[in-house]
């Protein structure tokens, strides 16, 4: 099969690679669908052992198996379903294994992939396969933090970090589940206007912080970001973390020490709220369809991964093709 090598500094290489040879308990997915995502910048910039891609949609290719030509969606974690986490029904947080499909394992930038069966997710045909992916990062990271940030707060005014693919499916997700205002942050206009047609109104980095929301979602990984966050969450309001980074560097300013704020972070998303991830894309399939803006088969990769990192463009699909 064909599957792409991230050679660093921005370089994909799409090579001839082994068929997936599932072991026992695991399933051949023929990739349909893989949407980009902003932390695959990282092999993108420096390489990475394994083919890269963690939002996949395909079809069960194992003849002889009780799910073989199923759609499904695929849940990255790959959980043990043993441990306290897993049988208490966080199985993003499994105790047991810590391998990420497309980051310790080969990922969905290919032909097809080796999954778990434990981690394949059925698709209903009311979901095509470029909105598929869509359910596990941009709805299902999204969604699950803004459900634990609501078991503190439950509405009031939202701003949101970024208004790169997290952070515009976080304006959906809080639109729908009752937050507002929304204020959005982002340095490019394409996105940050892009935001503005989802009604949160865009507003400068210095306004932000000179705002008290009840809840901010930081959705960039950037220090600038983070400390935007911690200045203009208010009084006994939520930050909601969601970008990552390898480090921190951050001012304590007194407007930061002089009040009470939580800081939550969240990772991924439970198995079993996939459910409620599918009603999300449902009641606001034609916002999250906008945000498809571009396709391209393998040996495109290159060309769009080079547009996405540079804000061109909102969130992208791989359609492999046969």
């Amino acid at each position: 099969m064909r599957a792409a090598r991230f050679h660093g500094e921005g370089r994909i290489r799409v090579e001839e690679a082994a068929d997936p040879a599932p072991v026992a308990g695991e399933v051949t997915v023929r990739v349909a669908a893989c949407a980009l995502c902003g932390s695959d910048l990282r092999p993108l910039r420096r390489g990475w052992p394994f083919t890269p891609g963690h939002e996949i949609a395909g079809i069960v290719d194992q003849p002889g198996h009780a799910r073989h030509g199923q759609r499904v969606a695929v849940y990255i974690p790959v959980f043990c379903g043993r441990c306290e986490a897993c049988t208490s029904g966080r199985t993003h947080l499994c105790e047991t294994s810590r391998e990420l499909v497309g980051w310790q394992r080969h990922g969905g930038y290919a032909e097809a992939v080796a999954v778990p069966e434990r981690c394949l997710l059925p698709l209903p045909d009311d979901v095509p396969d470029h909105l598929a992916p869509l359910l596990l990062d941009t709805i299902g990271t999204t969604a699950h933090g803004v459900r634990l940030a609501s078991r503190l707060v439950q509405d009031g005014p939202a701003l949101v970090l970024g208004a790169g693919p997290i952070g515009l499916g976080a304006i959906l997700v809080l639109r729908r589940m009752g937050f507002g205002p929304i204020s959005v942050v982002d340095p490019v206009a394409y996105r940050s206007g892009f935001a503005a047609t989802l009604g949160a109104e865009p507003v400068s980095a210095d306004a932000a912080a000179a705002g008290r929301f009840a809840l901010v979602v930081e959705a960039t990984g950037k220090d600038a970001a983070r400390q935007v966050a911690l200045e203009a969450v208010g009084v006994e309001g939520v930050i909601l973390q969601l970008g990552e980074s390898d480090a921190w560097t951050i001012t304590e300013t007194r407007s930061i020490r002089l009040k009470d704020f939580f800081l939550l972070r969240s990772f991924y998303f439970p198995i079993g709220d996939f459910a409620a991830n599918l009603a999300l894309l449902r009641a606001d399939r034609a916002d999250y369809e906008r945000l498809v803006d571009d396709r391209a088969g393998l040996d495109g990769l290159e060309t769009l991964f080079a547009a996405f990192a540079r804000g061109e463009k909102l969130k992208p699909v791989l359609a492999p093709g046969p």
